[in-house]
């Protein structure tokens, strides 16, 4: 045999025995799972208002590492919840709050943030007699990003969550889509709920593709029937949740919270929520 075709030979073999070597690496190689799981508490609201000590603690137990605040639920000060939290070994990286927050007291409430361990304050949605035109939609962008620039001296972000009717189109254009162009991504965050773009009738994974990384935070939802305002269990519903959080960019950086709003027995569908999200293979 002489050397050329030796050395064929020879680069065959060990082409074959690299692409063995690769395709075993990659059959032992474990698949991707969340890190951290954190629990949107607006899907205990009922408890919470019962026995807020108590419901934090059964969070905990459940294996929840950080928990989403509803700032207008709170009937303590935010140094008595940030108690409540340390106590069961809870954190609270965001929060909920409403547009009218901008208009008196803001940097209060940034430092309120503060006491409570927030990173974020996310605005749920608009008021409706507010946003009856794109030009409105457009104006509430700018007051955003005024309201942006204050939190980040205070080292906060300022976001905005996703509802369902943040996506009826006005005059041929989508209110949701016109703000987030208008928004300064320097300075404001977004929080996408996958379940409530599916209740609107739309894709979530449309969104992620073209927002990725002006995603910082996710509610993970899902829901029975896409274009109705219903969820359920997770993994029981129409949503390929792998396949969406697989497209969520880097997650270790991200706040990923369970949110189910409508079930009868809220701990217990957080428990299976939670079991189904912990457990949950990324692609």
């Amino acid at each position: 045999m002489n050397r050329r075709i030796f050395l064929q030979h020879a680069g065959l073999a060990a082409g074959a025995l690299a692409g063995a070597s690769r395709l075993a690496g990659a059959a032992a190689a474990p698949r991707r799972r969340l890190a951290h799981v954190g629990l949107e508490l607006y899907t205990v609201r009922h408890e919470l208002a019962r026995d807020a000590e108590k419901t934090l603690a059964a969070v905990k137990a459940i294996g929840y590492e950080y928990v989403e605040v509803v700032w207008p639920m709170l009937t303590k000060t935010p140094a008595q919840f940030r108690a409540m939290l340390d106590r069961n070994g809870l954190r609270a990286p965001s929060g909920h709050l409403s547009a009218s927050a901008f208009e008196v007291g803001w940097e209060r409430r940034l430092e309120a943030a503060r006491v409570l361990g927030h990173q974020y304050l996310f605005v749920a949605s608009l008021p409706s007699e507010a946003r009856q035109t794109i030009d409105d939609w457009r104006d509430w962008a700018g007051h955003f990003n005024k309201a942006a620039a204050v939190a980040r001296r205070h080292d906060m972000w300022l976001g905005f969550h996703t509802e369902p009717d943040h996506f009826q189109p006005i005059g041929g254009r989508v209110p949701y889509d016109v703000f987030v162009e208008h928004l300064d991504p320097a300075l404001v965050r977004l929080q996408l709920d996958v379940g409530n773009v599916a209740m609107a009738g739309l894709d979530p994974l449309t969104y992620l593709k073209r927002w990725r990384d002006r995603y910082w935070s996710f509610h993970v939802k899902d829901v029975p029937v896409v274009g109705v305002a219903r969820d359920t269990t997770l993994g029981a519903g129409k949503l390929d949740l792998a396949g969406l959080l697989s497209a969520a960019g880097n997650l270790d950086r991200k706040l990923v919270y369970v949110e189910e709003e409508g079930s009868s027995d809220a701990l217990a569908s957080a428990r299976l929520d939670y079991q189904y999200l912990a457990g949950l293979e990324l692609k």
